[in-house]
């Protein structure tokens, strides 16, 4: 029952939202929605959302097998080719005009592994040579001009110059190194390494997954540091919930497609103690709350961080069967998102966030950074570990 609605929210609801925000005269798709569900067609297009739904569409189409999905999937390619690309410095822009000219020129790590992610997703669908170059492209663009000897930096001008990390930094710092593009960099080789086991690719993810167990992963606390200097030392107390959740899932994910025993058997129990720890610390009232900053619990609920929650407690059930409480709450976090989380007005998507009595925030509804990722993903996940289960 529970994969069953998770799909029919997929195909009914998921998908047929985001096909509408295609945009026929300027390519890719629109960048805004405000809460009062008014599309601004003039609005500056975000990459990372435009590489996002690229690598919806490519993985609904790897899921469900509609030719449609896959022409949705070359609309968001060919933007992303002609448009996100820079052709003179390399690397993809933080953000464009609705007509696809640069807005903002800023070279983020994060941005090109999303790029990575999304361009080894859609090769793995369309078959398509090029788009797998380009992808190995910006992974050699990220390996010569956005890592130091300690690991990998954040943000640069469009030359990439090294310039302040104020995309990804948050809560009153300014990081040199992030938990968050770590992470997504890891992601995005995992998928890159997937559809092209290149040996090199395979070395990198297990430099980050060193990193990970050594720098990132606070042991005597059972969670992940947030925002880093230089060499690794953290610069505020910051429990993010939502993003070690999301961490246990992506990096077993990852250990499973580099299939080395040996880094199982070293980061299997890390990636299982942040499941447990999360399942304790965070899961209230049907869902997860935010993050804490000192101590100090955020009780807002995002939609991503239920997202992920959803998949990583069944990724912790799938890994450990004896935690049956696990499968159950990621049923009861999915019953949470469909009661609340999901907006019941007509040609709207998920709330952005809701107040701990369940109450929307008035935050839009499509915007840079609010897009089918995260609950895609949980649909595509859902589907295909439950089938797994029977």
């Amino acid at each position: 029952m529970f994969a069953e609605e998770i799909r029919e929210h997929l195909i009914n609801e998921l998908i047929p939202f985001w096909k509408r925000l295609k945009d026929e005269e300027y390519g890719g798709f629109y960048g805004y929605m405000g809460y009062d569900l008014k599309l601004d067609k003039k609005a500056v297009k975000g990459c990372i959302l435009n590489s996002r739904i690229l690598w919806f569409f490519s993985n609904a189409y790897l899921l469900l097998k509609e030719e449609e999905l896959l022409a949705y999937a070359g609309h968001a390619y060919q933007f992303l080719k002609e448009h996100c690309l820079d052709p003179e410095n390399g690397g993809v822009y933080w953000s464009l005009m609705y007509d696809g000219a640069p807005k903002d020129t800023t070279k983020h790590t994060y941005n090109q592994a999303f790029a990575i992610y999304a361009l080894s997703s859609y090769y793995d669908a369309s078959k398509d040579a090029e788009a797998l170059g380009l992808a190995e492209e910006l992974y050699r663009v990220v390996e010569t001009k956005c890592r130091d000897e300690y690991g990998y930096l954040e943000s640069f001008n469009v030359r990439f110059e090294p310039e302040e990390n104020d995309k990804l930094s948050e809560n009153g710092v300014s990081a040199e190194k992030t938990m968050n593009t770590l992470l997504h960099v890891f992601e995005a080789y995992t998928e890159l390494y997937r559809v092209a086991k290149e040996e090199d690719v395979a070395g990198r993810l297990k430099f980050m997954l060193g990193l990970m167990e050594e720098k990132v992963y606070n042991k005597p606390l059972g969670r992940q540091e947030v925002f880093f200097d230089k060499t690794w030392n953290s610069l505020i107390d910051l429990y993010s919930y939502g993003h070690d959740i999301e961490t246990a899932w992506l990096v077993d994910r990852g250990l499973e497609i580099l299939g080395d025993e040996s880094w199982i058997k070293r980061i299997s129990p890390v990636t299982g103690q942040i499941t447990e720890n999360i399942y304790k610390r965070a899961y209230t009232n049907h869902s997860l709350v935010n993050e804490a900053e000192n101590g100090v619990v955020d009780t807002t609920r995002v939609w991503w961080v239920q997202a992920e929650a959803v998949v990583g407690f069944l990724n912790g059930y799938q890994k450990r069967p004896e935690h049956t409480e696990y499968l159950e709450a990621a049923k009861d976090i999915w019953d949470y998102i469909r009661q609340y989380l999901i907006d019941d007005r007509e040609g709207s998507e998920w709330h952005w966030a809701l107040d701990q009595d369940g109450k929307p925030l008035k935050k839009p509804i499509v915007e840079p950074w609010k897009c089918p990722y995260h609950n895609g993903r949980m649909c595509f996940e859902v589907i295909k570990r439950t089938r797994e289960l029977h």
